[in-house]
């Protein structure tokens, strides 16, 4: 076992955390050139600078970069070959105030908190008084887990010539936005083990690690990662002044019905050997009017977040038109008993309303649209995406609902509808289950680190990394069915929102987290507990890869 020093791990961790590198900022470029800088200053990469390189985020207004660095064993001539990653960027630091410049100094910040203590929540505060953590911007998330493979590689270059097999660590950029890192890095992968002979083992990721419940004492290593979809809802309604507002159905009923019926809904919960993803979340619901005025809604947007540990995403979309045509009748049927109650009220006659509930998805309107239009339809799509690509203001999200929005409006069928497709990103959920080769290999290295690292703290392995990751790249689905699935219902995929797919396929690898543990990712009171980080991370890391390389 080496001697992965404790310090030196510390030392460059906040080093890193020292260079603030918010997501979608130059920040993020002077910090990969900060990894490059420091690997480059290992005697094996002045030796062998060919194995060190910048890998280009494509297609990046900024020009980031991800840092890949190859480190070749000089023992034997073993091809086999452990990669590792991290993501260097962070999330914003605005949510710290008065206290903003010292969002990326650990020490100074932990000591500002100091004096204000009392202003803290309750535990940040009795952590803080620990003694036990540091705190800061991208400490934990995840410049210290960088800071344990940097620390690692160091480690046994010291030793190259005793070491067999081989290591690659890409510290990538993006993560927190649209994973253009990773997704950049993933093809150059796939380049240098075709050009390299090289055969990958597995997929390491250092990314954080943090308590799943309240009162919970484990320290958790995960095998696999959960994956997510973007489920959307393009819902057309009939629209009506509101002075007869019984003559029309509003959008905005049939989208809250929706949202009620789906959001956070443990009937959607993924289930895969006892561990259970989170149910669907909403993260946008609206209409599309885009001016004031006393007519309804005619037609509204939302769409959810939703976790996979084994759906695939040709089963998530009958789930959600199923759950849409159930919203969509829930509607009218309250419509009628409420209209048969107005009537009674006023002393009308009641006569029920017709509507039908209509669900169907955006592949099944593309072909709808066809049949009426014929080429018309394809040369519509290719001029509103050529316009829509010179406006970087245009999300992902946004890009795909307009595309739902072109082709309704190009159907004759004015009746209400809902339209389920989906929006961008799409992350792969892997389950490793230990069936194939590479898995079991996985699955006995991690349980042998886990069972042989003697500590005060109750190591546990789990199936599913539970936060949405770059790791979701390193293998896709390949039943062609399932991707059709994906392609033909995520308007836009292939020109605005590019996943490499063929790529990501060839990889195919079994994955897993192994983190630093800390608390409050992404909130101003985020903070690394040093012990665990700094020393049984680090053990848990090596003794892994040594098990792969074995």
């Amino acid at each position: 076992m080496k001697n992965i020093s404790s310090e030196r791990i510390e030392q460059l961790a906040v080093e890193l955390t020292n260079q603030v590198s918010v997501v979608d900022t130059k920040g993020e470029l002077d910090v990969s050139q900060k990894v490059y800088d420091i690997l480059s200053e290992m005697d094996y990469y002045k030796d062998h600078p060919e194995d060190l390189r910048f890998v280009d985020a494509e297609d990046d207004k900024l020009g980031r970069k991800s840092v890949v660095a190859l480190l070749r064993g000089k023992k034997g001539s073993s091809k086999k070959t452990v990669i590792l990653i991290g993501h260097t960027d962070t999330v914003g630091i605005s949510d710290y105030g008065s206290l903003k410049e010292y969002a990326g100094k650990p020490y100074e910040l932990t000591e500002k908190f100091k004096e204000i203590a009392h202003t803290l929540p309750d535990e940040a505060r009795r952590d803080l008084e620990s003694g036990k953590y540091l705190f800061g911007r991208g400490l934990f998330d995840m410049k210290a887990g960088d800071a344990v493979i940097m620390a690692i590689m160091e480690e046994i270059s010291k030793d190259i010539e005793n070491f067999e097999g081989n290591l690659i660590y890409a510290a990538v950029c993006d993560e927190e936005s649209n994973s253009k890192g990773m997704l950049s890095v993933i093809p150059e992968l796939v380049k240098l083990q075709e050009k390299e002979g090289l055969e990958y083992l597995a997929l390491l990721d250092t990314d954080y690690m943090t308590s799943e419940f309240e009162g919970d004492e484990n320290k958790y290593v995960y095998v696999g990662t959960v994956g997510k979809l973007m489920p959307s809802f393009y819902v057309v309604g009939k629209e009506t002044h509101v002075g007869e507002a019984f003559k029309g159905i509003d959008s905005n009923q049939i989208a809250s019905a929706i949202t009620s019926r789906i959001n956070l809904n443990t009937d959607f919960c993924d289930i895969v050997e006892g561990e259970v993803t989170l149910p669907p979340i909403t993260l946008k619901q609206r209409d599309l009017k885009t001016e004031y005025s006393v007519q309804t809604s005619k037609t509204s947007t939302l769409f959810f977040n939703y976790a996979t540990h084994s759906s695939t995403p040709d089963e998530v979309l009958e789930k959600m038109k199923d759950a849409a045509m159930e919203a969509f009748q829930s509607t009218i049927d309250s419509l009628n008993e409420q209209y048969e109650r107005f009537c009674k009220l006023t002393d009308r006659e009641y006569k029920r309303f017709d509507w039908k509930a209509r669900v169907m998805s955006y592949d099944d309107l593309y072909k709808k649209v066809k049949e009426e239009i014929g080429n018309e339809l394809d040369e519509k799509i290719a001029k509103l995406t050529e316009e829509m690509l010179k406006d970087d203001s245009i999300d992902n999200r946004d890009f795909s609902l307009k595309l739902v929005e072109l082709v309704h409006n190009l159907w004759s069928d004015r009746e209400p509808v809902v339209i389920v497709y989906f929006a961008p990103p799409y992350y792969p959920h892997i389950y490793v289950e230990g069936k194939q080769p590479k898995e079991k290999a996985l699955l006995e290295a991690v349980e042998d680190a886990v069972n042989t690292t003697e500590s005060e703290y109750k190591l546990v392995y789990k199936k599913f990394f539970p936060y949405i990751s770059d790791l979701s790249y390193g293998a896709a689905p390949k039943d062609p069915e399932i991707i059709a699935a994906l392609k033909n219902n995520m308007p836009g995929f292939g020109t605005k929102y590019n996943l490499p797919l063929e790529d990501m396929q060839k990889l195919d690898l079994p994955v897993l987290d192994i983190g630093t543990f800390g608390k409050d990712a992404h909130k101003f009171t985020e903070r690394l507990e040093k012990r665990y980080s700094f020393e049984v991370t680090p053990v848990l890391v090596y003794k892994t890869i040594m098990n792969l390389l074995k």
